[in-house]
């Protein structure tokens, strides 16, 4: 992919935990929308799994993603009122409006609006608009940077397998 593996990350080492949790997340939130960088609006569409998943999916599901742990989780309002997609699922739908560049601006504006939403949060702050009840800002940030991960191993795959081809 176009970002370096540990680009913020490197630059926290002896940072609080805070800034540590914000540079991982910033890593794998710029290495997943970079995914997309250099490809065609026919190879980030393309499917090469049974599943919805596509690069272009992928992305699309990480604006799912942002939006329900820092919209969501933060504000309790329900995904009807955020306008997003009722399940993950759903957010792997690719529309004709959806393009490697509208997907990529929604990611990157669904991040930020995430960074705003916490940015007065403290780590052990409760976040009470989750399903499974209150968890901490803390958790969160773990569980996002697990999600996106694994989509960052997801994407890369795909990535090869297109570009091999």
């Amino acid at each position: 992919m176009s970002v370096p593996l540990a680009a913020f990350a490197e630059n926290a080492i002896r940072q609080p935990h805070r800034a540590q949790f914000e540079a991982f997340l910033d890593d794998h939130r710029n290495m997943l929308n970079g995914c997309l960088n250099g490809l065609t609006e026919e190879q980030a569409r393309r499917s090469l799994v049974a599943s919805r998943t596509t690069l272009l999916g992928l992305v699309k599901h990480a604006i799912l993603v942002e939006k329900v742990w820092f919209d969501e989780a933060i504000t309790c309002r329900s995904r009807a009122e955020i306008g997003i997609a009722a399940t993950p699922d759903e957010s792997f739908i690719l529309t004709d409006a959806d393009t490697i560049a509208s997907v990529q601006r929604a990611h990157q504006e669904a991040c930020e609006a995430a960074r705003r939403a916490t940015s007065s949060l403290a780590l052990d702050d409760e976040l009470l608009g989750n399903r499974r009840g209150p968890l901490t800002l803390h958790w969160v940030y773990l569980h996002v940077l697990r999600e996106l991960a694994q989509h960052c191993g997801h994407a890369d795959i795909l990535r090869e397998q297109i570009l091999d081809n």
